[in-house]
C-alpha cells in the first residue's frame, strides 16, 4: 500500500513538472513568435521611411516592401503552426508513452506481489497436508480429504503455471497453434466433469447443442474456457450455481459461461480483459487470482477468429460469450 501512495505522489509529481514545462515550452515558442511579428513590423517601417516620397518609384518599392512584409508574416505563421503542432504532437507522445509506462510498471509490480502470493499459498497447503500424512494415522475419509485439497491445490498451481508460461509464449510469438477439429460439446463436458470432480460442493450445468465443429487448439481452448469458469466460480456466490451452455447464432458458435455473481459495470466491460487488471482495489483484493485469466482467454479466442464478449445476466450476474465461426 505504501508503494502504491509512493507511486501516485511521483505520478503526480512527474504531470505536474512535465505540463509545466510544456507550457513553458509554449509560453516561449508564443512570445518568440510576437517578437519576431513586431520585428518585422518595424523592419517595413524603417524601410518604408528611408524611401522618400518625390521617388518616382515609390509606389513600386513600397508594394515591394508590403509584399516582403506579407511574405514574411506568412512564413512565421507557417512555421510557427509547425513548430506548434511539432511541440505538442511530440508532448502527447511521450506524456502517453511515460504515463503507459509508469502503469505498466505498476501493474506489473502488483502482479508480481499476486503471483507470488497465489504461488505461496497452494504450496504451503500441499507441504502441510502432507506433513500431516506422513506424521498422523488418520481415518480413511480425513486421508481422502486431505489427499483432494492436496490434488485441488496441485491443480491451481498448475493451472496458474499454464497461465504465466502461455502469456508469454503468447507475448513473444513463440507458441504455434496445433489446429484440429473440435467438438465445442465435448470440450465444454470435459470441462465441466473436471471442475465437478475438483469442486464437488459447487454446482455445475451443463446444456446445448449435441455438436459444433470449429477449428482450433484444444489445449488453448481448453485453457480459455477453464479461465472462464473458475473466474465464474471465483466471484459467485458459492450456494449459486454456474451454467455453461452452447449455442446458435447463424454460422457461428457460442459457448457461454453464465454465473450469478455482483456482475461487471458497463465501464470496466473492457478492462477487465486487459492484462493484469483486476476489478476494484488491486492493493487489497478480496479474491485470489493475477489478472491473467481473462486477457488470455480474449488473446485465445482472437487468435482463432472468434470474440469474446460479457453480457449482463438478469436479475444479477454475468454472461461470458465465446463466439466462434462453425466449420
Amino acid at each position: 500500500m505504501k508503494s502504491s501512495f509512493i507511486n501516485r505522489n511521483r505520478l503526480t509529481l512527474l504531470t505536474t513538472f512535465y505540463w509545466f514545462l510544456l507550457a513553458y515550452i509554449l509560453a516561449a515558442l508564443i512570445w518568440w513568435f510576437i517578437e519576431l511579428w513586431r520585428q518585422n513590423i518595424n523592419e517595413f517601417n524603417f524601410k518604408l521611411a528611408q524611401i522618400e516620397v518625390n521617388d518616382p518609384y515609390y509606389a513600386n518599392k513600397s508594394n515591394d516592401l508590403f509584399l516582403a512584409r506579407k511574405k514574411k508574416e506568412s512564413q512565421f505563421i507557417g512555421e510557427g503552426v509547425f513548430f506548434l503542432l511539432m511541440t505538442m504532437s511530440g508532448a502527447v507522445f511521450v506524456y502517453r508513452s511515460a504515463r503507459r509506462q509508469i502503469m505498466l510498471n505498476e501493474q506489473q509490480r502488483r502482479f508480481m506481489t499476486a503471483v507470488t502470493h497465489e504461488l505461496k499459498t497452494p504450496i504451503a497447503i500441499t507441504k502441510l497436508n502432507l506433513e500431516t500424512l506422513r506424521s498422523r494415522k488418520l481415518d480413511p475419509p480425513i486421508q481422502e480429504k486431505l489427499i483432494g485439497k492436496t490434488l485441488e491445490e496441485t491443480n491451481r498451481l498448475n493451472d496458474l503455471c499454464n497461465n504465466i508460461l502461455l502469456t508469454s509464449q503468447l507475448d513473444v510469438g513463440d507458441y504455434r497453434l496445433n489446429i484440429e477439429e473440435i467438438d465445442l460439446k465435448e470440450l465444454a463436458t470435459r470441462v465441466t466433469i473436471d471442475f465437478r470432480q475438483r469442486f464437488p460442493k459447487r454446482e455445475l450445468l451443463l446444456e446445448g447443442h449435441d455438436t459444433a465443429l470449429v477449428r482450433g487448439d484444444l489445449l488453448l481452448l481448453q485453457l480459455a474456457m477453464n479461465n472462464l469458469v473458475e473466474n465464474a466460480l471465483k466471484y459467485s456466490p458459492a450456494d449459486s450455481p454456474v451454467l455453461i451452455s452452447l449455442t446458435y447464432k447463424g454460422r457461428r458458435a457460442q459457448l457461454q459461461v453464465t454465473d450469478k455473481g455482483p456482475g461487471i459495470p458497463d465501464k470496466e466491460k473492457k478492462l477487465v480483459f486487459g492484462k493484469f487488471y483486476r476489478m476494484g482495489d488491486e492493493n487489497t483484493p478480496k479474491t485470489k487470482g493475477t489478472g491473467l485469466g481473462l486477457w488470455l482467454s480474449q488473446r485465445i479466442v482472437a487468435d482463432h477468429g472468434g470474440e469474446l464478449f460479457i453480457l449482463d445476466n438478469q436479475p444479477k450476474g454475468s454472461i461470458f460469450v465465446m463466439d466462434f465461426p462453425t466449420k
